[in-house]
């Protein structure tokens, strides 16, 4: 198979992440969505934003207020840097990259050590798309798809 010059290529992974402890910066909504599923797959979270939705405070995640530092990442497994603010964003991921710790950068694909796929989860079955970052509403779409399919798989 063929694959265009200009684009990486991924690795599929599905990781357990019960109990591993995770950073995320930033506190929008962008990082409550990204909490929102790292929670969902048993991770400790800790969240570190000067402001936050006021979302977070009801989620079982530690929530440091304030800017991020470098020693946030200190015995994190993984990290996420989904802040608004892009000095912010690349420094998270120099530091992730620093410590050997796998980082997501929300704005920044070529920063990234991995990418989060558009999933669809139905039961036990899990389906991961990506587009390798270069169409998230292509994924989103196909995720879309997928669900309908299944709904209806479903009800048959």
């Amino acid at each position: 198979m063929a694959y265009a010059k200009d684009v990486k290529v991924y690795y599929p992974i599905f990781l357990d992440l019960t109990g591993k402890s995770v950073l995320v910066a930033g506190g929008g909504k962008v990082a409550l969505r990204k909490t929102k599923g790292l929670l969902e797959a048993g991770a400790r979270v800790t969240v570190v934003a000067p402001k936050s939705l006021p979302k977070f405070t009801t989620l079982p995640v530690r929530v440091l207020t304030r800017r991020f530092r470098p020693s946030d990442l200190d015995g994190h497994a993984l990290a996420f840097a989904a802040t608004n603010v892009r000095a912010v964003n690349r420094r998270v991921a120099v530091e992730a990259n620093r410590r050997g710790i796998p980082v997501n950068v929300a704005d920044a694909l070529a920063e990234c050590a991995f990418l989060v796929p558009a999933r669809v989860r139905h039961g036990d079955l899990q389906v991961a798309i990506s587009t390798s970052g270069r169409s998230p509403r292509l994924a989103a779409g196909l995720r879309a798809e997928l669900e309908e399919l299944l709904r209806r798989a479903m009800i048959e």
